[in-house]
């Protein structure tokens, strides 16, 4: 696989990445009454992720690429269901609730993925790291007290479900190393497409929503497999503990583009929500500087 040994010329990349990733609230909330069809949406990105990831697999491998689904092992179906569960619970969270509570939930997963690591890899958490996850905890109760109504409690416990199926991924990696990534996150394009499929044809619904609608469950598929190939490109020549920062680029991008009146959204976050997700940053920021000093501990990126 290409990669980048250069960290000035990585960190563009890999933020350029964080910044693609960032369009993905902004296009949910151009889609035609996007609580309607959100099985439509799931089936066409679910689909649009597993052919971009293979045409790109097969252009770095050649036309041995689809060996790599051989070698996904038990580790590659439980990351890769993970994966799929946190895409389609993606989108119950953004049309339920604000762009800003759902992209900070996921935001906190890398304190997830350290709990995971914890309870299943054994991996120690230092005691500066569990000081960063209940600040970080303390920081979406506050949004969950900012959010009462049924509506925006349901995007918020989806959000959290979201961010624990990026994390079952991420662990489930690190669980064995040689499980390749790209076709993982495919089976996982698989996985939600079938998901949706089978909701679908047990609702007689229509697979197919309008051709605006479809247009851009492709795009946004299309910007996640893209985001995710310039992310490993890039991020293996920038210390864990940056890419950490780096990540944030998703999250900050995601809530400004949804608030630019400009785009059209004008989606402004609650006074909780910004005080919530204040801390969720500090948490972050304070997580990336003890992974720095303390060069044992791996960053689950």
């Amino acid at each position: 696989m290409l990669e980048l040994k250069n960290e000035k010329i990585a960190i563009p990349v890999v933020l350029f990445a964080g910044l693609l990733w960032s369009f993905g609230p902004l296009v949910v909330r151009y889609m035609d009454q996007p609580n309607l069809v959100p099985w439509q949406y799931l089936f066409t990105r679910g689909l649009t992720i597993f052919c971009v990831l293979n045409i790109y697999l097969f252009f770095l491998e050649g036309k041995n690429f689809y060996q790599n689904y051989y070698k996904i092992g038990f580790s590659g179906v439980i990351g890769g269901s993970g994966l799929g569960i946190a895409m389609i619970t993606f989108i119950w969270s953004i049309i339920n609730t604000s762009a800003a509570i759902t992209l900070l939930c996921l935001a906190a997963m890398p304190f997830i993925s350290a709990l995971l690591g914890f309870l299943f890899l054994k991996e120690k958490i230092l005691l500066n790291v569990w000081f960063a996850i209940i600040i970080a905890a303390i920081g979406i109760v506050i949004m969950a007290l900012g959010n009462v109504n049924q509506s925006s409690l349901i995007g918020l416990v989806f959000g959290l479900t979201s961010a624990f199926g990026f994390s079952v991924f991420s662990v489930s990696l690190r669980w064995r190393k040689e499980t390749p990534k790209f076709t993982t996150v495919a089976f996982a394009g698989i996985f939600c497409a079938t998901t949706a499929a089978i909701v679908l044809f047990n609702s007689n619904s229509g697979f197919i929503s309008s051709s605006h609608n479809e247009g851009l469950f492709a795009i946004h598929g299309t910007l996640v497999c893209l985001g995710l190939i310039l992310y490993s490109i890039g991020s293996k020549a920038i210390p864990a503990a940056e890419l950490t920062l780096l990540s944030l680029t998703e999250v900050i991008g995601g809530i400004f583009w949804v608030w630019l009146p400009l785009l059209g959204i004008n989606e402004v976050p609650t006074n909780n929500t910004i005080i919530g997700g204040f801390l969720i940053f500090m948490a972050i920021i304070y997580y990336s500087l003890t992974i720095k000093t303390n060069r044992r501990f791996i960053a689950l990126n």
